[in-house]
This record gives C-alpha cells, sequence and structure tokens, in this order.
C-alpha cells in the first residue's frame, strides 16, 4: 500500500500524534497492538551489549526549524508550510560559539527546508569561515519554489557544501506518492541545475549524495545494488549524475507512524523491524558522535530523539550551558523507534551502517 497524501502537518490538523507523549505512549504500550515487542534497551542487552555510550561529538546536526515548502506524507519532523518554528538568531550564535570552542569539524544543516530560514546563509557562511565542513540537507523542490532561491545551486558550489538531497526514488509515480504531485519533476530540475555548477560531477569535488527510503512498510533494500540501479536509471532518462545513494529506514514516529496506524500496518512493521535487529550496526549509529540541536536550543542525541522530545542524559540540556565535559561517556537516550537504526544494515543519516 503507497503512502497517500496529505496537506497539513499533524499540528495544523489537530491530531494526537502531534504530541510526543502519544506517540511514546503508542511505542511503548499495547493501545494500538496487543502484540508483545521486546525492549530496545532489552534487546540490546541480550545480544551482549551494555547500555550504549556516546563518545566525545565530531558531528553538530542542527536543526534551523519545522518551516517547509513541501509536506512529505512521511515526515518524521512533522514539517510544512504551516509550521512556523524556526530558530533564533542567538541560537544559532550559540550554535557557532560550540563549534569553536568544541572543534567541530562537520555541521549538517536540516530541517524543515533550511534554505527557508532569514538567516540561512550567513549561518552556512558562519559554519565555514570557522573551516567546518557543512552538510546542507535540501529537498531539491526548493530551488523553484520562488524565484529568490532560483541561484541557491550558485551559492552551495561556493560554500563547497556537501548536498544531501532526497529523491525517494528515480520512478515518478513512487516519488510523487510520497512527497507531493509535482515534487518529482521539479527534483530532476533541481539536479539539472546541481549538476550545471558542478554537483556530481568527477573530479569538480562538490558532492551531491542522494537519499532513498521506502514508500511503504519494508526496509529499503541493499544499498549498493540501489545506488547502480539509481545512477543508471537517472543518467539514462535524464542525464543526471551524482555521488552516494543512502538508504534509510523510515522510523515509526510522527507522520509515518500515522501511516502505519491508518493502515492497520503497525504491528507488522514493528515487528519487521525487531526481528530484523543487527548488533553489528551498534557501533556505527549516528548517536555515537553525533549531537542534534533543535530549532530551540534543546540538546538530543539524534534527529529522531529530538522530534520525540527525549532529551540527552544530562543535567545540562541547553545549548545555552552544555558542559562539553558532559557530552562523551554518556549514556544514549534509546526507545523502540530505536529498532529503526539498528535493522538489516541499518540506517543513519548517513545511509547503511554495514
Amino acid at each position: 500500500m503507497a503512502i497517500r497524501q496529505i496537506s497539513k502537518s499533524l499540528q495544523a490538523r489537530h491530531s494526537p500524534l502531534a504530541d510526543t507523549f502519544v506517540q511514546l505512549d503508542v511505542l511503548n504500550s499495547h493501545d494500538v497492538s496487543d502484540e508483545y515487542f521486546p525492549s530496545f534497551a532489552a534487546m540490546v542487552e541480550r545480544h551482549g551489549h551494555s547500555a550504549l555510550k556516546a563518545s566525545a561529538p565530531e558531528i553538530l546536526q542542527v536543526n534551523v526549524g519545522k518551516l517547509c515548502n513541501q509536506t512529505c506524507s512521511h515526515c518524521h519532523v512533522d514539517a510544512g508550510p504551516d509550521r512556523k518554528e524556526v530558530m533564533g538568531k542567538d541560537i544559532m550564535e550559540k550554535c557557532l560559539s560550540f563549534i569553536a570552542t568544541q572543534s567541530i569539524k562537520t555541521v549538517d544543516i536540516t530541517g524543515g527546508a533550511p534554505e527557508l530560514h532569514p538567516h540561512f546563509k550567513w549561518f552556512v557562511e558562519s559554519c565555514r569561515a570557522l573551516d567546518c565542513e557543512v552538510i546542507h540537507r535540501c529537498n531539491l523542490t526548493i530551488i523553484f519554489s520562488n524565484p529568490k532561491y532560483h541561484l541557491l545551486p550558485e551559492f552551495f558550489a561556493a560554500q563547497n557544501l556537501h548536498l544531501v538531497c532526497s529523491l525517494p526514488h528515480f520512478n515518478k509515480l513512487r516519488t510523487d506518492a510520497q512527497r507531493g504531485e509535482g515534487v518529482f519533476d521539479d527534483s530532476i530540475r533541481a539536479l539539472k541545475r546541481l549538476n550545471a555548477v558542478g554537483y556530481g560531477m568527477e573530479n569538480s569535488g562538490l558532492i551531491l549524495d542522494l537519499v532513498h527510503n521506502p514508500s511503504g512498510a519494508f526496509l529499503p533494500g541493499d544499498q549498493a545494488d540501489l545506488e547502480k540501479e539509481f545512477k543508471q536509471q537517472l543518467f539514462r532518462k535524464y542525464g543526471i549524475t551524482f555521488n552516494q545513494l543512502f538508504t534509510i529506514t523510515n522510523l515509526p514516529i510522527s507522520r509515518f507512524l500515522e501511516y502505519l496506524i491508518e493502515a492497520d500496518n503497525y504491528s507488522h512493521y514493528m515487528q519487521l523491524l525487531i526481528e530484523a535487529f543487527n548488533p553489528q550496526t551498534l557501533s556505527g549509529l549516528m548517536c555515537r558522535n553525533t549531537i542534534s540541536i533543535s530549532w530551540d536550543g534543546f540538546i538530543y542525541d539524534c534527529d529522531f530523539n529530538q522530534m520525540l522530545d527525549l532529551k540527552i542524559n544530562s543535567p545540562h540540556q541547553h545549548i545555552s550551558d552544555v558542559l562539553s565535559e558532559s557530552l562523551p561517556g554518556r549514556e544514549i537516550v534509546v526507545n523502540q523507534h530505536c529498532y529503526g537504526c539498528t535493522a538489516g544494515a541499518g540506517s543513519g543519516c548517513g545511509g547503511a551502517l554495514v
């Protein structure tokens, strides 16, 4: 069953699932399913591992807000045009101070659509001035959403941003079913523009990676095989080239959780994730070396924990008062959604883990 298109966020529709407490209750109770699902923490311990511990942060992922030009039916952020939360410049400045004092080498900017933030370009330039690699997560369609964004590819190239762009599939129907009507065509136009300024081209140094996530209640296929197929299809049909394909598993939170419940697939999907649990993925989880900052400055072990409001295990949970010595060695906060990152080949912001 394909994911249905929607036009408003959970929050705008006043859905009970807009409340993170309700989502966590679903994940940890029998309200939706009569089946028993072992806790993720117990599963980790069963496979001979103690509680997951974080190392010193190497990557700072900054979610600059939930405002977006799209309302994708799988979105774990519940982003959309009706979401007005954006990071204040004062919080951005605190992030920059943290980057400088902690010698962070990689900043991962996400949203929403980060380009809609009024201080997006300033923040990017400030991060680059601190000699950071900047990963920018772009939905592609933003480039043609308004004439003032038409020159974004040139800005990306001038700043040598590492682009990670969403393209669920090389098939138009599959992509539009997940992200909205017309998204595929605009994404292809955007990819051609990015190729034109050098992104994804051999020896250009401008990295263009794509992200694939399934359009239903199943795990993504083999990343290497899918990358080969994406490259063949996109080049043959459109002359488009890119660097790598990242496969990411849909986690059972936010709008994807809503889809699972409505499609009566929640129990099936949770069982699928649990049966595919792979202990070899644990060492490569993104929560090990990444911290995630929300639009209002709170600190999380990962972007998914952020969307469930599961703050880090520390008395200092805001970027304004975080103590660097409290970050390494802390116990990572886990819950049932974590099965999504450890299923099969694993999943993180950089794709498969094993």
